[in-house]
């Protein structure tokens, strides 16, 4: 099992998703999902604009009609969003027409054509349903921000060791991730910033 980086089988073995963006340009696809949250999403959006940074947010529905004033704010920062089911989903443990039905409804108030199953976690049919409408949105890199214990010299190195042009990297802006999450972001920003990258989007 890869803690970090995505071994570059399985993109093959599970055609049809997006993986990471192919390009040879300096550029990184920063990701973050679960949110929003009123502080973690306030924090990454602080940090994202000292570095002229745009990034996707993979927002939980239900958290959407909690805080809409942050989820307002990511779409007025010119930042993308993405549907990441209403309740955050379990698709292997989720009937086909619950998982659909839950989606739709994440889709009333995320307005996106981007989707991520939540923990990477979704069914062939599933997939075969969703696909005729969304781009499904995996990744290369996973930060692991949401370990407790988490080894952020480990993260960072596999982040920046791992990390290629159009690498799509995934974050998480909830509050169980507060303190890696505060550690890890400015740490990679600022590391590819110098190295000459640019952070875009998601296209929506």
């Amino acid at each position: 099992m890869y803690r970090f980086k995505v071994p570059d089988i399985l993109p093959t073995l599970m055609p049809g998703f997006l993986w990471r963006v192919a390009t040879t340009e300096p550029v990184l696809y920063l990701t973050f999902d679960d949110g929003p949250h009123p502080e973690m999403t306030s924090f990454v959006l602080d940090t994202l604009k000292q570095f002229n940074a745009k990034a996707t947010f993979f927002c939980v529905g239900e958290n959407v009609q909690k805080y809409p004033e942050i989820y307002h704010r990511i779409l007025a920062e010119n930042h993308s969003v993405g549907n990441h089911t209403f309740n955050h989903l379990n698709g292997w443990k989720t009937p086909l027409t619950q998982y659909l039905e839950n989606t739709n409804r994440a889709a009333e108030v995320i307005k996106s054509n981007l989707f991520r199953p939540p923990y990477g976690r979704i069914t062939p049919t599933q997939a075969r349903h969703l696909r005729k409408k969304y781009t499904l949105v995996m990744w290369d890199i996973l930060s692991r921000d949401y370990e407790r214990g988490l080894s952020l010299k480990s993260s960072l190195n596999a982040i920046k060791t791992g990390s290629r042009p159009g690498s799509v990297l995934v974050f998480h802006d909830s509050e169980k991730t507060a303190l890696n999450l505060k550690s890890l972001l400015p740490e990679t920003l600022s590391y590819f910033h110098e190295k000459g990258y640019r952070f875009d989007a998601l296209k929506v």
